[in-house]
């Protein structure tokens, strides 16, 4: 026997208005009289939003005020787990929709409150600060042939009213606030582009016996970790920064343990994390002779101490000689002297 299928449906579609579109999702659209949330297009349309921080957001704005909205709590109400519904309030947190901070209590114990906005691009438009006009009584119709007592008001009640204060022409108006500064996020969503990752290393000259080595190096790595055992093109495309490592005088021993060593439990991506550690752990090349050499200190020339042949007094000069006073003595009486450079 055939499934009966419900002509409710069909109904439904008979009694759209218009003509229907040719492709495309066609809205049913039965008004809510009880139990409903608006939610803006801003959100349910958010081009950075996950799907899963726009069902957080729409849940979230469902609950009454109160109501517990913590990670543990939204996984015992939805199906998803706890890194999802964390991520998806990152999202959130990030876009504006949400906020948390730390509160102390009186107690001095401190909780952490949570902060729901169904639309945070409305507070940061500036509030129009318009007096609010009060309310018109309605004006009393009293019939003709009731007497209306008149009573003279009293002058100290006259006095005490506020007069209205009216704008004169030498006054200024009352500068508008200044608009709010835009949101910017701390934190950038996980859907926001991620920069490129840095190229593996390349050596110098890939010579066959480093090529060998660092084939041999990566295809041995299985024997001290089976989460290792790569294929025969992932050796192929790693051996250029394992031989890079070996051209500036790594140890292999060295480069197994750096890339073996506190393994992430479980292992999900080997190939992605041989690459990470080749290209972020990278050595840089062992120095030479000269550049552990000592610098050198610049030469200081010191001119030595002569006598003078004449008075035996001390003077510097490169060559024996004369001091100065007996120089100029001999040039005053016109003999021949032999002059210190």
């Amino acid at each position: 026997m055939d499934t009966q299928q419900s002509t409710a449906l069909t109904r439904a579609l008979a009694e759209v208005p218009g003509p229907l579109p040719t492709s495309g999702v066609i809205h049913i659209i039965i008004p809510h009289n009880d139990r409903f949330t608006v939610v803006g297009n801003h959100l349910a349309q958010h081009p950075d939003l996950s799907c899963t921080a726009v069902g957080i957001a729409v849940r979230i704005q469902s609950l009454p005020q109160g109501t517990e909205i913590s990670i543990k709590a939204l996984t015992a109400r939805c199906r998803e787990g706890e890194k999802r519904i964390a991520a998806a309030l990152r999202e959130l947190e990030a876009h504006g929709y949400l906020q948390r901070f730390r509160h102390r209590l009186p107690g001095q114990k401190v909780i952490t409150r949570t902060v729901f906005c169904n639309q945070p691009a409305a507070l940061l438009r500036p509030r129009s600060q318009a007096p609010v006009a009060a309310p018109v009584p309605a004006p009393v119709t009293v019939p003709s042939s009731v007497p209306v007592p008149v009573t003279a008001q009293p002058p100290a009640q006259t006095q005490a009213q506020p007069q209205a204060h009216t704008p004169g022409p030498d006054s200024q108006p009352e500068p508008e606030p200044a608009p709010a500064p835009p949101f910017v996020p701390l934190v950038p969503p996980p859907t926001a582009p991620k920069p490129p990752r840095p190229p593996l290393p390349q050596p110098g000259t890939l010579t066959p016996e480093l090529g060998r080595s660092a084939t041999a190096l990566l295809s041995d790595l299985r024997r001290h970790a089976p989460e290792f055992t790569l294929s025969e093109g992932d050796i192929h495309h790693l051996a250029p920064a394992v031989a890079t490592w070996l051209e500036r005088d790594a140890h292999p021993d060295t480069i197994r343990r750096t890339l073996t060593d506190d393994l992430p439990q479980p292992l999900r991506h080997p190939v992605k994390l041989l690459k990470h550690r080749l290209t972020a752990l990278l050595p840089p090349p062992l120095p030479g002779a000269c550049d552990l050499a000592a610098p050198a200190r610049p030469r200081v020339v010191v001119t030595p101490f002569q006598t003078c042949d004449d008075c035996d007094r001390a003077f510097r000069s490169p060559d024996p000689g004369h001091c100065r006073d007996c120089r100029e003595t001999h040039e005053h009486r016109g003999e021949g002297v032999r002059v210190a450079a």
